[in-house]
């Protein structure tokens, strides 16, 4: 009886420890493969990079833009511009040019 009173004085000593461990294991585990962790500071990273490529061309493309709006200043417009347009969306020609038809394959 004796050796099973000193058997349970140390489970009970042993049992904060264990609890401690465990809880310590339980946080590690997530620091390093929880939503946040370690591994998935990887994907973020990559993911990042994809997306600076992305803020990059959208800010290339509206700088074109931007320079294309002031070609088009109705107070002083680039008349290359404006022919170039008129005569995508019109379909005009001038009656000096001639049209030779593309195959679009």
């Amino acid at each position: 009886m004796e050796s099973r009173a000193v058997l349970t004085r140390y489970l009970r000593a042993a049992a904060l420890p264990a609890v401690c461990i465990l809880l310590i294991g339980y946080f590690v585990s997530h620091a390093i493969s929880g939503p946040t962790g370690v591994i998935a500071w990887k994907g973020y990273k990559a993911e990042r990079n994809q997306l600076q490529q992305q803020a990059a061309a959208s800010s290339e493309a509206k700088a074109a833009l931007d320079r294309k709006v002031q070609l088009l200043d109705p107070r002083r417009v680039d008349p290359d511009l404006a022919d170039e347009l008129v005569r995508k969306n019109l379909n005009v020609v001038k009656p000096d040019e001639v049209v030779v038809p593309l195959d679009t394959k």
